[in-house]
């Protein structure tokens, strides 16, 4: 669409990949929806940050008001991990919740699909691993429904059948799947974006940036994944810096939430290298992980560019870049990421290298590792990270 849409445009119920409820107001559809599954107790699941804000008050005050009983759990770190989750579930218990309503950015919506998935298994989460048919073990029936709202345009976990979550024991990030993890319904309310701060809009906007970026390059044909992640960086780089430099601008807000579930929905096709660094990083140094995604971007992008050229400069003329080529592309990008206060390299945000072996190590076995366009081994990719360290681009 050009620019100059309207807000009022901006609205739809979609079925794709699941039950969407999108625009400004749908979060007034809530009750509706808790109705419709046939949620009468719902646990709210999200992260402390989010748990004293207006936002989580007015819906509790919406459901209350509609004769439900919400009970909040907000025990939910950046990083979710293991104990996160069996806390969760045995608040779920301890309620008798029928359902969960997940509410957040990535920590709040994977810890919710996580706890709706556990409440129902005799299990240890990490069986359910997604490597090999893990997943056939999970007891179905026993999965709470799942109605998703996300509040930042980053992770596009309501569309996502998997949660990432950190086993303090292993000092590493694993991949939770099952397809029924999926949401039954999402509510995609842009106007519970507008209170992010502005380093939370750039880094979870660029997250998404990677997340189609990342699908477009990886290999296997799926032209439907290719087409959709192409229009999400589209809608990214025409949006984001509008979001950043104005958080009100709902239109801008609009396309975001827009573009970042595009990303999540594409990601089926596959992830790549800068995820498959960025979860031992977040395991290890707990940092925000749309954010280490966001820098490690060119660094992977240079490790990779002899089996992406094509790819990139397709994006480029895609984006309409002056130069649609590899250079033009990451010249374009590093001022985009200036734009947005991205910092140029992870030493900037207190990360060293000494866990370098270590960190290369856990990324080859990161299930994202399989999407990557070349297979890296350790040492290549512990060099990348040094790199990013360092601010190396060479």
């Amino acid at each position: 669409m050009a620019d100059t849409t309207e807000l009022s445009e901006l609205y739809g119920n979609w079925n794709y990949p699941t039950s969407i409820r999108f625009g400004v107001g749908k979060i007034s559809e809530l009750t509706d929806v808790c109705r419709q599954l046939k949620i009468d107790n719902p646990l709210l699941v999200t992260d402390k940050g989010l748990a004293s804000l207006p936002l989580i008050t007015d819906i509790l005050r919406q459901l209350s008001d509609a004769n439900f009983n919400p009970v909040i759990f907000c025990e939910v770190k950046p990083n979710p991990t293991g104990s996160n989750i069996t806390d969760g579930v045995k608040c779920y218990h301890q309620g008798k919740h029928d359902g969960i309503i997940a509410i957040g950015g990535g920590s709040g919506l994977d810890a919710g699909k996580a706890i709706a998935l556990m409440v129902g298994q005799n299990r240890p989460i990490w069986d359910f691993e997604d490597v090999g048919d893990n997943w056939l073990r999970v007891n179905e029936q026993g999965i709470a429904p799942i109605i998703a709202i996300p509040t930042t345009a980053g992770t596009g976990s309501q569309v996502g059948r998997a949660s990432v979550i950190v086993d303090e024991q292993q000092h590493n990030k694993k991949l939770i799947f099952h397809p029924k993890m999926l949401p039954a319904v999402v509510i995609a309310d842009p106007a519970l974006t507008v209170g992010l701060p502005a380093h939370i809009t750039a880094a979870t906007g660029v997250d998404a940036l990677v997340h189609n970026l990342e699908a477009y390059c990886a290999p296997g044909f799926h032209p439907m994944a290719d087409a959709i992640a192409l229009e999400g960086m589209r809608l990214i780089k025409n949006h984001l810096v509008a979001a950043f430099n104005d958080g009100t601008n709902l239109i801008a807000r609009s396309y975001m939430m827009v573009a970042s579930t595009m990303g999540a929905t594409a990601f089926q096709k596959g992830l790549g290298g800068v995820h498959a660094l960025a979860h031992p990083l977040g395991a290890n140094f707990d940092a925000h992980h749309g954010l280490l995604n966001a820098i490690l971007l060119p660094y992977v992008l240079r490790a990779n560019r002899a089996h992406i050229e094509i790819q990139i400069a397709e994006i480029a003329y895609h984006l309409r870049l002056e130069d649609p080529t590899f250079d033009g592309f990451m010249a374009w990008l590093t001022d985009f990421s200036r734009q947005l206060s991205i910092p140029e390299n992870l030493g900037d945000i207190g990360i060293s290298a000494e866990k370098h072996q270590m960190i290369g190590e856990q990324a080859v076995l990161d299930p994202s590792a399989s999407g990557n366009p070349v297979t890296l081994n350790a040492s290549q990719y512990a060099k990348i990270f040094v790199n990013a360290v360092e601010g190396n681009f060479s």
